[in-house]
């Protein structure tokens, strides 16, 4: 029997996880925990000990991260690289002392290089400082790989890390503040909806991006845990010629809702990095029959359950 923990297990992806392995993904040799901030302080070592002690894994998916957008990211950088730094060395000192088999971290496509050539690769990770907006979050799951690598070399360790492309659906931050692009234009979508107001999107709406769902992204997760070998990272991505910008999302979003106001975008804002276009060529190798769902699909989705659950979604 595998004992599988997710860490991060209540938020976007660990729900998604949750809700495929308890359906299409089932399987009876299985035991799946799924742990939130509330359950375990993953900065804490003793408290994650303890947490180790009582689950006795025998594979981790590795989900817990500070997170939030652009604008939360350009604030506190420091604090998202010690944070993250302290979750990340704690859970993978821990799989090691606890004999864990295999774990799989969630890295961000942020990681990669601000200057580089397209589309970015698994072998592109290290090649250059990452895009300054965000450098504290980038560099600190950067390390997980240095550490996967680590406990590869020294201990003969299968631990690895998958790099999501920019992920949305159900369980999403959709908190104004500190939520990411898709969440957060869902949320002023359907306050401007109801108030009868404009829309505004923050900076042009030129940056490109490529957005997965979580229900694919879970699917995704769960057959790497069963089948991916290999030490070095897995982009999971939507292809490249299903590469979006954000002015195309926000027309996603605005049909899904049926909002009919006036949309306006305010250039004063930063646009972030113009785009981080990732190939899914080793993706679609290793799981050549795996099938995404349509964006706009994915979207209607993911704003049904957002105005089902709007009274907590929107904290």
């Amino acid at each position: 029997m595998k004992t599988i923990l997710v860490t991060g297990g209540t938020g976007l992806v660990g729900s998604a996880i949750r809700q495929v392995v308890e359906t299409t993904e089932k399987k009876d040799d299985e035991q799946w925990v799924f742990i939130g901030s509330k359950d375990c302080d993953l900065e804490n070592v003793e408290e994650t000990r303890k947490l180790f002690e009582s689950v006795k894994p025998t594979h981790v998916i590795h989900l817990a991260a500070m997170v939030g957008g652009l604008f939360h990211n350009l604030a506190h950088n420091l604090k998202f690289f010690r944070k993250n730094m302290a979750i990340n060395d704690n859970v993978l000192a821990l799989c090691h002392e606890f004999d864990v088999v295999k774990c799989v971290s969630c890295l961000s496509t942020c990681i990669f290089p601000d200057k580089t050539t397209y589309p970015i690769d698994e072998t592109m990770v290290h090649l250059g400082p990452p895009h300054d907006s965000n450098f504290g979050y980038s560099y600190a799951k950067r390390m997980i790989d240095v550490l996967n690598k680590g406990y590869a070399q020294e201990h003969g360790r299968k631990y690895t890390s998958v790099i999501p492309c920019n992920v949305f659906g159900p369980h999403d931050n959709y908190n104004l503040q500190a939520g990411h692009v898709l969440p957060a234009l869902i949320h002023k979508a359907f306050v401007a909806k109801r108030d009868n107001t404009s829309l505004e999107v923050f900076g042009s709406g030129k940056p490109l991006r490529q957005f997965i769902y979580s229900m694919d992204l879970a699917r995704l997760f769960v057959r790497v845990v069963r089948e991916y070998e290999d030490v070095e990272p897995l982009i999971l991505s939507v292809g490249e010629s299903d590469e979006v910008s954000i002015r195309d999302a926000v027309s996603a979003v605005v049909k899904a809702i049926e909002f009919t106001g006036n949309v306006e975008y305010d250039t004063s804002k930063a646009d972030g990095q113009f785009k981080k276009t990732a190939s899914n060529e080793k993706l679609l190798k290793l799981f050549p029959d795996f099938k995404f769902t349509p964006f706009e699909q994915a979207i209607q989705e993911s704003v049904q359950w957002f105005v089902e659950n709007y009274e907590t979604a929107r904290k």
